[in-house]
This record gives C-alpha cells, structure tokens and sequence, in this order.
C-alpha cells in the first residue's frame, strides 16, 4: 500500500496533473485507489464497461487485442483515460507483465477534481487533443 505522499509524487510525475497545484493533488491522492495485480494477471477486458483510468507506479502492463499486442506500459504510464471521462467499453484489454501497482482513479473523482482545477482541465484536453493528433496521423 502507498503512502499518500508516494502517491502525491507519482501523481505530479504524470503529465496529466503535472502542473495541478500539490494542496490539490493531496486532495486527490487521498481518493486514489493503489491496486495490486500479479505477472500475467488480467486487469481489464476489452468489452469491458470501464469508468477508471490507471497509473502504473510501479511495474509494467501490457495492451492488447486478440492477439495483437499494441504496447507495454510502464511506470507512470496512464491507461484507461478515456473511460474515466466517458464510460465505455474498453477498447483493449490488459495484462500485467510483471508484478505491478497502479493507481486507480474513478472517473466521478476526476471529474469533481476538474471543476475545481484549471490545470486539471487542460492536462485532459491536453491528452484528448494528443489522441485526435495520433488518429490523424494514422489515418494518412
């Protein structure tokens, strides 16, 4: 189990809230859930109806389809984003590659740290603008 003060550090190393005042992701850290999962076990199925988004802080994750894989995360890596700010199916799923923790962030805390913050706000636009970029790109 983490520390608030570890998750207050892994928080701000994240680009999402990076510049997001500390008073407030103290506020935030206490919200977060730290999760555990064993190598190879499965944290989220695609399909799945998903509201959280995930932090890695420690170990690394696995992204896939079916057999394809789409990548490996690892620590402070986010996944999972979208969901918390629009619940839908997951479209992929994920597995632990190692021993890992994450951060476990419900979409509903997220959202009420957005009303309240700015900088919140910007690092998901931010994000979300980063997403349409890399769809452009892949649709050329």
């Amino acid at each position: 189990m983490l520390l608030t003060i570890e998750k207050v550090l892994i928080l701000k190393s994240v680009n999402i809230f990076s510049s997001v005042p500390e008073a407030q992701l103290v506020d935030l850290a206490t919200i977060v859930e730290s999760v555990e999962f064993d190598a190879g076990e499965i944290i989220m199925h695609k399909g799945d109806l998903g509201s959280s988004m995930y932090i890695v802080a420690d170990g690394k994750v696995r992204i896939f389809d079916e057999e394809q894989e789409l990548g490996i995360l690892g620590n402070r890596a986010v996944f999972g984003d979208l969901a918390a700010l629009d619940p839908e199916p997951r479209a992929a799923s994920v597995q632990a590659v190692e021993d890992c923790t994450l951060l476990r962030i419900e979409g509903e805390s997220l959202y009420e740290l957005m009303a309240g913050n700015r900088e919140v706000t910007r690092g998901i636009v931010h994000v979300l603008c980063n997403y349409a970029r890399q769809n452009l790109v892949r649709q050329k």
